[in-house]
């Protein structure tokens, strides 16, 4: 993930302390513990050539790196959907691979709905996307809406009426980009209002250069959480130190399902990241998540 993308230079002069939770966030959680909450970690694609060695068997073919990536994560964030409009057959052919696990498919709204032109009159490219996303079954997570960095507040109206359009038996979460989104304070909590209202989540994005996008805010008891790392930079290990307490504080306070995402600027290096926070994790949480396990015994620039 290229956005937010910061020369390494500057990192070190970057606060990537997060914001307190704002008080709307009471409104959302119940102030007590779930009885099963649910947790789910994984990166954005399964399709890493690097990992082949690494945590896929050396030689393993792309075509079987999902048999692979779900012994590894238990969830995914699907961008392959961004790019594709893919059918029924297919997508189920993907489900399949997770078995019996409890594994979660999120994906991403195809583009040509979310970044071409205007978000509405698209009836049939949303069908086609609802239809094969269906698929997935009782492996399809949250539905992940982009909007563009060039899509502002001044096209609010457009973005509640296509929201307002989508099915209610299917999770969304919303990632806007614009800075006027944050900015404005009134249209800020317009958007938080509209989310809760129509039982929609807001994706928290935390990356280096769009503080602005780690707000913090929850419309619904649930998050889905971009987290983008800066390949092992040192700066990575207390990002994900301080996120782990926040997500503990979430669980405690009665967050029902947590989705959190791990992205690289080299993405060869997310496997060690994910190792790190999923040891702490689970011993902060009292969680038992699954963690990349290496080809080998070592696991090179993890400390």
């Amino acid at each position: 993930m290229e956005f937010g993308r910061v020369p390494e230079s500057e990192l070190d002069q970057i606060d990537f302390s997060l914001p307190r939770d704002p008080a709307f966030n009471k409104e959302v959680l119940s102030g007590s513990r779930a009885k099963h909450p649910k947790v789910y970690l994984g990166c954005a694609k399964w399709g890493r050539t690097e990992w082949v060695g690494k945590i896929y068997p050396p030689k393993t073919k792309e075509k079987d790196f999902l048999d692979h990536y779900v012994k590894h994560y238990n969830s995914i964030e699907l961008n392959a959907t961004h790019y594709k409009l893919y059918g029924a057959a297919g997508i189920k052919k993907w489900a399949d691979k997770a078995g019996d696990r409890d594994f979660t498919f999120c994906p991403k709204m195809y583009q040509g709905i979310t970044h071409r032109g205007s978000l509405l009159n698209k009836d049939f490219a949303v069908s086609e996307f609802l239809r094969g996303i269906v698929a997935f079954e009782d492996k399809l997570g949250p539905v992940f809406v982009q909007l563009s960095d060039a899509f502002s507040p001044k096209r609010k109206e457009e973005v509640y009426t296509f929201l307002k359009s989508l099915p209610t038996d299917i999770n969304f979460f919303l990632e806007v980009r614009h800075p006027d989104w944050f900015a404005k304070k009134d249209i800020w909590s317009e958007l938080m209002q509209t989310l809760q209202s129509l039982n929609m989540g807001i994706v928290i994005t935390d990356t280096a250069g769009r503080r602005d996008c780690a707000h913090m805010y929850l419309t619904i008891p649930k998050t889905f959480i971009r987290y983008v790392g800066n390949s092992l930079h040192p700066t990575d290990y207390p990002r994900v130190d301080a996120w782990i307490s926040r997500m503990k504080k979430w669980l405690d306070k009665g967050m029902e399902e947590l989705y959190f995402f791990m992205h690289m600027h080299d993405e060869a290096k997310s496997p060690e990241l994910t190792v790190y926070m999923v040891d702490k994790m689970n011993q902060a949480c009292g969680l038992n998540l699954i963690k990349p396990q290496f080809v080998t015994n070592t696991q090179p620039g993890l400390f």
